[in-house]
């Protein structure tokens, strides 16, 4: 994998992530204070739920 393909990767990362706070950080605020008062555990199975579907998807787009 080249490094450009994982810099892009991170740049496009970067973009989505900022897209939330950017049009509705009311909402974005809401969001962050409903993950603090998640359990460690709860955190980790969202994460990983996360992981899975990226995996998922990736695996479709590169086949």
């Amino acid at each position: 994998m080249a490094l450009s393909e994982i810099l892009t990767a991170l740049a496009l990362v970067l973009v989505i992530e900022g897209l939330l706070p950017f049009a509705s950080p009311g909402r974005y605020r809401q969001m962050v204070a409903q993950i603090v008062g998640m359990s460690d555990n709860n955190i980790r199975t969202v994460g990983l739920v996360v992981i899975v579907i990226g995996l998922v998807l990736l695996y479709i787009v590169r086949s």
